[in-house]
């Protein structure tokens, strides 16, 4: 990869050629700038939104009783699970089109992302009160159909992908950040007036319908209804393997909270859903990686080599955060249960280390399906997910009801394993070789020194107060940044090196 200031517009290299095709509106820069500096400016910015939905989840946690954030887990799951099936990839093969007349081709992918919607809330009626009497709970049905129209709403934020499309990232990211910042609000104010897990469903709603306002009111192109025979069929074969792949992840998340409730009761499902909660948050982080590239990855999927570039250094930066993250999570597990979220939540301790580490390890090769979504191959990632799937009723289950949650952790440990082996094999195929391995190692080892370093000063001199927690935080984190910036300083040279401003004068992007 040439430096920052060594680009040439004359060059055939696409990622430095000032402009592709009129697609993205670069301004002075490159597109390798561009799409760099957007990882690392907007997705800087949305780390912040991020992290406040994981304080929402935290905050409501202290309100709401083990029983009640255990129910807005079966919720969430529930109605979530369903939205994944509604997500089968409309805005992200209108990213990918290229039809001369993106008036037509956004009205035409909003006409199905609607039509999706108004599907996935009418499976939602259908559906809830049979669930509700697998559960043995009537007490899902009215809020999981209010999540589900929450949900629903978000069709009318489709004129966002245009924005995304164009790779304006800064004004893309602003608007979307009204719809969690609305929904924290408006769910930590009902939460403390005693709201219980409506202040959750509320919130969504409410969240939901201040992003669609806004989404719809700075629309570049007028919403209209259009249905096209032909650009229908090519939806629906990028479309059909995502399906599939929804609905493995269907069975895997409705699974775990069902089981977990059937056998363990509702204390059990609310500490699988906190886990979750907790560690998908770097999962969020990296999604914000991927969302960001994945804009300029159709636009050169002409060039391997330049697709592996991409790869390569996006799971680099990646890895810095989600490891020590993920590493972070199951060494602090126990103290953030004991002097903050409150001992009720002692049966989450084993979930949190466990679910900690699988999710650092989960993201070696995280945005491998943007990659096969980009070259229009979707196959892969429906083969990955049913084999995801097939370990976690082969193993994760059977170990929950034999050994309770610590067996269910053991079984998402597997399931990693069988995650990674698949996608392992998709990524040789996609780039001739394996190129992981050494990027793996690279990211674990700033953490090895900080975890030594903490787990030696509780050998030596015990103790569990909060304020020795704190000290031990603040080495863990101190260590893991210097490590880091030792053993990636060039990398993070590099990326720092984006920020700078391009030399020649041009509109900004």
């Amino acid at each position: 990869m040439t430096s920052p200031g060594a680009a040439d517009p004359a060059r055939a290299d696409p990622l430095e050629t000032r402009g592709y095709a009129g697609r993205i509106p670069l301004g002075a820069r490159t597109l390798r700038q561009h799409a760099a500096r957007g990882t690392l400016v907007n997705g800087g910015f949305q780390v912040g939104v991020v992290t406040l939905n994981l304080l929402k989840g935290l905050i409501v946690a202290a309100f709401l009783s083990v029983s009640d954030f255990g129910l807005w887990g079966i919720l969430t799951v529930t109605v979530m699970s369903f939205a994944w099936l509604k997500q089968v990839g409309v805005g992200d093969k209108f990213v990918q089109q290229s039809e001369p007349d993106q008036r037509v081709a956004f009205q035409r992918a909003f006409t199905l992302e609607l039509c999706f919607a108004v599907g996935f809330v009418a499976l939602c009626a259908a559906l809830l009160p049979l669930i509700s009497i697998a559960y043995g709970d009537s007490r899902i049905v009215a809020p999981g159909i209010l999540l589900a129209v929450a949900l629903a709403l978000s069709a009318f934020q489709a004129p966002l992908w245009i924005l995304y499309r164009r790779m304006q990232f800064t004004r893309y990211r602003a608007l979307q950040s009204v719809d969690p910042v609305a929904s924290f609000i408006v769910t930590v104010s009902l939460a403390a007036a005693g709201g219980g897990y409506w202040s959750l469903v509320v919130g969504a709603l409410a969240g939901a319908a201040a992003g669609s306002v806004v989404a719809v009111a700075t629309s570049p192109y007028p919403l209209a209804l259009q249905l096209d025979r032909p650009t229908t069929r090519e939806y629906v074969s990028f479309s059909a393997p995502l399906v599939v792949a929804s609905l493995a992840s269907l069975v895997i998340a409705q699974g775990s909270i069902f089981a977990a409730e059937a056998h363990l009761g509702l204390a059990a499902a609310g500490a699988i859903a906190l886990a979750v909660t907790i560690a998908h948050y770097s999962d969020r982080v990296d999604e914000i990686v991927t969302a960001s590239l994945y804009p300029a990855i159709c636009a050169v999927t002409d060039r391997r080599d330049l697709l592996r570039e991409v790869f390569v250094k996006s799971n680099r930066l990646a890895l810095i955060w989600a490891v020590p993250f993920g590493v972070g999570i199951a060494l602090f597990a126990a103290p953030l249960v004991h002097h903050v979220l409150g001992d009720k939540w002692a049966p989450a301790i084993v979930l949190l280390q466990v679910f900690g580490v699988t999710a650092g390890l989960g993201h070696i090769g995280f945005n491998w399906t943007a990659f096969y979504r980009a070259i229009g191959d979707t196959r892969p990632i429906a083969i990955w997910s049913v084999a995801a799937m097939i370990t976690f009723l082969a193993v994760a289950v059977p170990l929950l009801l034999t050994h309770g949650l610590a067996g269910f952790a053991g079984g998402i440990a597997a399931m990693t394993v069988t995650s990674l082996v698949v996608r392992g094999v998709y990524l040789a195929r996609l780039f001739g070789s394996a190129t992981v391995v050494l990027h793996t190692v690279r990211a674990i080892a700033p953490s090895v020194p900080a975890v030594a370093l903490v787990l030696g000063l509780r050998l030596v001199a015990g103790g569990d107060g909060a304020a020795r927690a704190l000290v031990e935080l603040a080495l863990y984190l101190v260590v893991t940044a210097v490590a880091t910036a030792i053993l990636e300083r060039s990398l993070l040279a590099e990326a720092l090196a984006y920020l700078r401003r391009p030399r020649e004068v041009g509109p900004a992007a």
